[in-house]
């Protein structure tokens, strides 16, 4: 009896030893594949992304003259500037938001939406506060408000300038990016223990020190490409989407503003009884930190770029609804939100085009710390109507924003730079690194290992129920990542070609 036990035990440890092997061989092989077929898009996201991070600094030069500007004497009001830029631009434009001065010696944005803005794009009228010249028309683009060169910067990396359809390399590179990290952290795992037999023995071959570089640089880089992958999966369009809807499920959005309003009587005074206040966002609108100011379109929501979408700043039906906005009332809604606890130097005011609803007053100081509460005021009375605090966000909602921040450079400034550019270039030398190891390993015709070896044949070499639980995992991905999903496919269906190939070859 007790033999028939322990040859059940050898044979149950002889099954999972095999079916451990095969897991990681069948690892082994896709990593290789997200190297060899992935790896350019991956390389193409980190490397337009380290110069998107790099080009702060850059655009301050080349945009200095419309960016600041020599005090020399107290700046004008809001509104005598609103009135200057209005006539730069013509009455054929609406004023879609102002950005005061943050400090003296900078200038004043004044952005209008054209017929010929993209979406979250703008044209700005840049006003000396001093003098009240204009200092130039620049596009600008975002929350971020990035100008032209970094808008192309962006465009670079975000669909290598190739319009909707390019935003798909992006998001295929985000959702395999972690899939190779971690994949390749467990195959280092898994071969520490040969390694150090090897080591004993034999003197390292310039193969093996290749691999141990390639292997150290990303276990370094292990965590930031794990960030990059999360953070970069939001902007996507369609593993964004399903991870909005999953966050509205949740509950997990951040609040935003209530900005609406009762819509006047004709002839009478409309005060503000009867409007809301809700300190702390308790009766406030859901807001994703990447589409801010969406009007609760949850399918925007995955797209920190294109948070103003001008969702909202089509004119209504009803022509009795239509706001006129006037440059005297941003005087007092400016007053009003400070009055309020809006205290950061950077901030937007973005008026309704509906008589309906509030105006908008938003901080947009990204940076450490951060600083964007909000507040909706009436531009008849002047009263806030609603305010949604930073300090009262939820956890995920606050580490949503912060980590949005952080991947586009600009929560802790230069260092946020720095250590961005230091994984983007370090990920592109690994992928380098991986490609030559590749070619030199390369077999060459009619050598090298068995072409059966493919990922469907490890596959079936584990065992009933890590083929059962990889499947499920493997589902639920491939509907949460379409991109992923539909790559994984075109992979399985190289892989098979290649195979049926090699057997016929070897049959001739």
């Amino acid at each position: 009896m007790e033999k028939i036990m322990s040859e059940n035990t050898l044979a149950h440890s002889a099954r999972a030893e095999q079916s451990r092997s095969a897991l990681l061989q069948l690892l082994r092989r896709l990593h290789f594949y997200i190297g060899l077929f992935i790896g350019p898009f991956i390389f193409m996201a980190a490397l337009t992304g380290t110069l998107y991070v790099l080009s702060p600094q850059l655009e301050n030069t080349l945009y200095s003259h419309q960016l600041f500007a020599p005090v020399s004497e107290p700046a004008k009001p809001l509104s005598q500037q609103i009135h200057v830029a209005q006539q730069a631009m013509g009455a054929d434009v609406r004023l879609a938001a102002v950005r005061p001065a943050p400090s003296p010696g900078e200038t004043t944005r004044v952005m209008f939406s054209t017929p010929t803005s993209g979406p979250s794009e703008t044209t700005a009228v840049f006003i000396d506060p001093s003098t009240l010249d204009v200092r130039g028309i620049l596009d600008v683009y975002g929350t971020s408000g990035v100008l032209p060169f970094r808008t192309w910067l962006d465009y670079l990396h975000r669909n290598l300038l190739l319009g909707d359809a390019g935003r798909n390399y992006s998001e295929l590179a985000a959702s395999w990016l972690w899939v190779a990290a971690l994949g390749g952290g467990v195959l280092w795992a898994a071969g520490r223990r040969t390694r150090r037999a090897s080591q004993k023995t034999t003197s390292r071959s310039k193969r093996t020190q290749r691999r141990h570089w390639h292997s150290s640089l990303g276990l370094l880089l292990l965590l930031g490409l794990l960030f990059f992958s999360a953070t970069g999966l939001t902007w996507s369009r369609w593993a964004g989407d399903n991870i909005s809807l999953m966050r509205a499920h949740f509950g997990w959005m951040t609040p935003s503003v209530n900005t609406a309003l009762p819509v006047p009587v004709a002839g009478l005074h409309q005060t503000s009884a009867g409007m809301s206040h809700s300190t702390g966002g308790m009766h406030a609108m859901p807001q994703d930190e990447h589409a801010g100011h969406q009007m609760a379109d949850m399918k925007m929501a995955a797209d920190e770029h294109a948070e103003h979408k001008m969702a909202g700043m089509a004119m209504p039906a009803d022509p009795s609804l239509v706001a006129a906005v006037k440059p005297a009332q941003f005087d007092g809604v400016l007053a009003a939100a400070r009055m309020a606890g809006i205290d950061a130097g950077k901030i937007e005011i973005r008026p309704a085009s509906v008589i309906n609803k509030a105006w908008t007053v938003s901080e947009i100081d990204r940076s450490w710390p951060t600083q964007v509460d909000s507040v909706a005021v009436d531009p008849r009375t002047f009263h806030v109507v609603d305010k949604v605090e930073f300090a009262q966000f939820g956890l995920l909602a606050k580490l949503t924003r912060w980590g949005v921040d952080a991947h586009m450079g600009v929560l802790f400034g230069l260092p946020n730079q720095l250590i961005l550019a230091f994984f983007g270039l370090g990920l592109c030398t690994l992928i380098v690194m991986g490609y030559r190891l590749w070619w030199q390993r390369r077999p060459l015709a009619g050598e090298g290992p068995h072409p059966a070896k493919t990922l469907l044949h490890h596959w079936r070499q584990l065992s009933l129920s890590v083929r059962f639980l990889l499947l499920i995992c493997t589902l639920a991905l491939a509907v949460s990542l379409p991109v992923m999903g539909l790559s994984l496919l075109l992979l399985l269906i190289v892989d098979a070609l290649r195979w049926q190939r090699a057997v016929r070859a070897q049959a001739a």
